[in-house]
């Protein structure tokens, strides 16, 4: 919740800035769900720290803090963000399984539907990422009419 606003704020693309405030806003649903998760079980939904994901945050403020062309840096940023979706898309992934093993079949719908929603910032990181290298190239490869 903390590293996305800066990262959007770090983000030279406007799509990516824009993807970034979208899964803001997708995560506080999010944080609304696993509330009514736990509600509905009886549990305290207030966990440890995830040194894990602390130290992918971590990685995440110093790509920020990089001096790379913007194009580079948003690349960079795609790359920190998704390390953070494929952590997350694994722990939503297990714990709807369990719901479904305990038998808590609405619990894993509602798991399933922010599984789903990390799964499509996943892809759309992606496309905005070789959206990006496209730039990159050309950027990168100088004037297109020497060839």
């Amino acid at each position: 919740m903390k590293a996305l606003p800066r990262m959007a704020k770090a983000a030279d693309s406007e799509e990516l800035k824009e993807a970034f405030q979208t899964h803001l806003k997708q995560t506080e649903e999010q944080i609304a769900r696993l509330e009514k998760i736990g509600k509905q079980l009886g549990e305290s939904m207030k966990g440890k720290k995830c040194k894990a994901m602390e130290g992918l945050i971590a990685e995440g403020k110093e790509t920020m803090e990089e001096d790379a062309e913007p194009v580079m840096l948003d690349l960079a940023l795609i790359g920190a963000a998704q390390k953070v979706e494929h952590y997350e898309i694994a722990g939503y992934g297990t714990a709807r399984t369990l719901a479904e093993i305990a038998g808590e079949d609405d619990v894993a719908e509602i798991l399933q539907e922010t599984l789903d929603e990390e799964g499509e910032t996943d892809k759309l990181l992606t496309q905005i990422a070789m959206e990006l290298n496209v730039e990159a190239g050309v950027t990168a490869g100088g004037d297109e009419d020497e060839d």
